[in-house]
């Protein structure tokens, strides 16, 4: 048995996962979703408006996929989608990469330390 994930996007803000789970399980069959999870915001913990559905088998997931993708749920047209492997982002917090010994970009001359003994 290969399970499979799908996206589910444009979530109603009211959503929650056990709605969501019993609109698949009415269209796919009760024992098909192994797991629903509702992304929220770190800060605020409210709903981003998507998340993902594990579902027991692809065949399941295809069927869902066919047969409720821009169905409306809470009034919203659901868009779902096999989920795809999250991309590997680049380590560290915001910026570029900079070249070595030029740390301030552009044309610039760097500056030059201040000395206090030659006062």
């Amino acid at each position: 048995m290969s399970q499979a994930k799908l996206f589910i996007g444009n979530l109603s803000w009211e959503a929650t996962e056990d709605k969501l789970k019993e609109f698949f399980e009415n269209h796919c069959g009760v024992g098909s979703v192994l797991s629903v999870r509702i992304v929220q915001d770190k800060f605020t913990g409210r709903s981003k408006g998507f998340g993902f559905i594990e579902m027991t088998d692809a065949a399941a997931a295809q069927a869902a996929v066919d047969g409720l993708n821009e169905t409306p749920f809470m009034g919203r047209p659901v868009r779902i989608s096999q989920a795809r492997e999250q991309e590997r982002r680049a380590a560290g917090v915001g910026g570029g990469f900079r070249e070595r010994g030029n740390d301030r970009g552009g044309d610039r001359p760097r500056r030059q330390p201040r000395r206090f003994d030659d006062e």
